[in-house]
C-alpha cells in the first residue's frame, strides 16, 4: 500500500510563522509535523509515499529529499495553487497507482497512530477472530477521534463500522483514512475540489467505514497550539 501526505495548505491561521515555512515543516517536540509521519509511516512498512505541496513546497522536498534517509521512497506532486484536498488526491493519482491507499493530513500531530491498522481496516471484528482487511464492501475507511475544542460537534457519527452523515454522537475526522482510487473517478488532474461534500455523498451511499483512534491527537491550527505542544521542551530548555 502506498500513502499521501497532504501538505499543499497555506496555513493562513499560523502566520506569519508560515509567511517564511510551510506549515508541515513547523517543528512540534523537536522535529517536523511531516517528518512525524514519514517515519511512522516507514514504522509501520508503508514506505512509498507521495506528498502534495504548494507554498514553499520546494522547503518541503529540500527537507525530506527523496525520503532515503528515512528508509521511505518519497515523490512529489506540486500544485501551483492549492486544489484542497480531493483535488489534490485526483491531481496524484498517477503516483498513487490502483490499489487502495493510506492519506494523512500533514498538519495534525498523532505521534503513536499505528498506520499498519490500514492493512487491516477492521482488525479482529470477524466471527472467528480473524482480521477482516479493507475490501470492496467500502470506498473508503476513515478514522475518527473524539472531538477536539474547535470542532465540538463532530463530523460523522457511526453506527458498527458503517460512517453517517446524521446520528449522535458525531466523531471528529481525524484526517487519516483508506481510499479507493475510484472514489476519485471523473475529476480531472488540476481541477479544484474539497473533501467534505465528495464525501459525504458515499457515506450517504454507505460506503464508507471506519472507527475511533483514542490516542493522542491534536490538529495544529494555530500558533497558540503549536506553542502548548512545545511546551514541555521549553520548559526543559530553561530549566
Amino acid at each position: 500500500m502506498k500513502a499521501m501526505i497532504f501538505a499543499a495548505g497555506r496555513g493562513e491561521r499560523m502566520r506569519p510563522l508560515t509567511d517564511t515555512c510551510p506549515k508541515p515543516l513547523l517543528k512540534v517536540r523537536g522535529r517536523p509535523l511531516i517528518t512525524w509521519h514519514v517515519l511512522n509511516l516507514v514504522r509501520a512498512g508503508l514506505v512509498d509515499i507521495v506528498i502534495n505541496h504548494s507554498h514553499l513546497g520546494h522547503m518541503i522536498e529540500e527537507e525530506l529529499g527523496d525520503g532515503s534517509r528515512y528508509g521511505a521512497r518519497i515523490v512529489y506532486s506540486h500544485e501551483p495553487t492549492p486544489l484542497e484536498t480531493a483535488g489534490g488526491i485526483a491531481n496524484a493519482l498517477h503516483l498513487l497507482g490502483d490499489e487502495p491507499f493510506l492519506a494523512v493530513s500533514g498538519d495534525i500531530y498523532a505521534p503513536y497512530f499505528d498506520f499498519s491498522q490500514a492493512l487491516e481496516a477492521l482488525p479482529d471484528n470477524d466471527a472467528v477472530g480473524q482480521p477482516i482487511p479493507f475490501d470492496q464492501r467500502d470506498i473508503a475507511w476513515l478514522y475518527l477521534t473524539p472531538n477536539p475544542w474547535h470542532n465540538p460537534t463532530g463530523d460523522f457519527a457511526l453506527d458498527m463500522y458503517t460512517l453517517a452523515n446524521d446520528g449522535d454522537p458525531k466523531w471528529n475526522f481525524a484526517g487519516i483514512g483508506v481510499y479507493r482510487p475510484d472514489m476519485f473517478d471523473g475529476i480531472k488532474a488540476g481541477e479544484f475540489l474539497k473533501f467534505g461534500p465528495l464525501m459525504r455523498k458515499f457515506i450517504e451511499q454507505k460506503r464508507v467505514g471506519g472507527e475511533i483512534y483514542h490516542g493522542p491527537w491534536v490538529n495544529v491550527g494555530t500558533v497558540e497550539q503549536l506553542e502548548e505542544l512545545n511546551a514541555p521542551m521549553a520548559k526543559r530548555a530553561g530549566a
